[in-house]
């Protein structure tokens, strides 16, 4: 039997090595399907919850290549040169065909990863939409528990809906680069218009198109926020209005410049109040998600669904009968009104 107790006071209490491998144990545990470990991981989440809030979350997205893990090995070392302690979160996409995944995103970052105030912890996606991992939200807990006051979440890299990452973080940062499109291009709903900071890293391979870019996506902010998110929404002064920074992550240039920016979002929405709200909301829509996770394995479980879902499968496989009837009667099954339907008209 699991020492919740032990567990949550080297999370807690302890520093270095002790504390990261405590940390590793209790995300492990979170991330496992077998039903005991979860309900471990529910009694260890609840005693860890009361030290986890203080942290800031910072979400970093942006499209495969553009320098998302040189941005946040710069970042965090600046920030450790600054005080504080880094947690990173990478998120890896996982093979549709095997499965597997690489875990690749800690070993570019050489330097942070083997600093004694970071914590980086890789996890595959598997097959979780939206390009973070299904318990991306209590590996943050667990990372602010143990007393790190930065928590970077880095998604697998994204297209123009994969933003689940804004949904659990304090302030979603779009990395893009210098020469990423036209203007229609930067006005196109999705990422672009959730983004409370853009980022153009690489800047220093070409400044005329950094600058080209800045002024596009400046633009573009501007146009969404009159038409799209009302909290972005310019005539309000009391508001975080996105803005657009240029840095070079490999040549450390800007950094500073950006965390100054995330400071300055942060002290507003605090006094706003845009913070605090924004967080109970994410609170109940995560419990919500798990809700929808929960009723689709006890749907699964359930004794009628398992003794029908192979000969419905081959009846829809075979074009005999049309996918969403049979999982209407899958779901009227769930409630033991089993429909004359079912039976194979073969």
């Amino acid at each position: 039997m699991l020492d919740f107790t032990q567990l949550q006071a080297r999370i807690t209490g302890q520093t270095g090595s002790v504390q990261r491998r405590a940390m590793s144990k209790a995300i492990t545990l979170l991330e496992s399907t077998r039903a005991d470990h979860r309900a471990q991981g529910d009694a260890l989440l609840t005693q860890l919850l009361p030290h986890t809030g203080k942290a800031f979350r910072l979400g970093i997205s942006g499209v495969p290549g553009v320098g998302k893990s040189t941005f946040i090995e710069a970042l965090g070392l600046y920030l450790i040169g600054l005080g504080h302690r880094v947690a990173v979160l990478t998120i890896d996409p996982s093979s549709t065909v095997s499965g597997g995944s690489i875990l690749g995103d800690k070993t570019r970052m050489e330097h942070l990863s083997v600093h004694p105030q970071a914590y980086i912890r890789p996890s595959p996606s598997s097959g979780t939409l939206g390009g973070v991992a299904e318990k991306t939200r209590e590996a943050m807990l667990v990372c602010e528990a143990a007393g790190y006051d930065v928590v970077i979440v880095e998604t697998v890299g994204v297209g123009q809906s994969e933003i689940a990452v804004n949904g659990m973080t304090d302030m979603f940062v779009l990395l893009q680069l210098p020469n990423a499109g036209d203007d229609l291009q930067a006005i196109k709903k999705g990422v672009m218009e959730i983004a409370d900071l853009v980022v153009i890293n690489k800047a220093d391979i070409d400044k005329n198109a950094a600058t080209r870019a800045e002024a596009q996506i400046a633009s573009s902010l501007r146009l969404l926020s009159q038409h799209g998110n009302p909290e972005h929404a310019h005539h309000d002064e009391a508001l975080w209005h996105p803005r657009v920074v240029q840095i070079s992550a490999l040549l450390g240039q800007g950094v500073d410049a950006f965390w100054s920016a995330v400071t300055q979002f942060r002290q507003l929405q605090t006094a706003n109040g845009r913070l605090a709200a924004r967080r109970e909301k994410q609170a109940l829509a995560w419990m919500w998600e798990r809700i929808d996770a929960g009723l689709k394995q006890a749907f699964r479980q359930h004794p009628q669904v398992k003794k029908l879902l192979p000969q419905l499968q081959a009846e829809v496989a075979a074009g005999r009968i049309a996918a969403s009837t049979a999982a209407r009667n899958l779901l009227m099954a769930q409630s033991e009104q089993v429909p004359e339907t079912t039976k194979s008209t073969a």
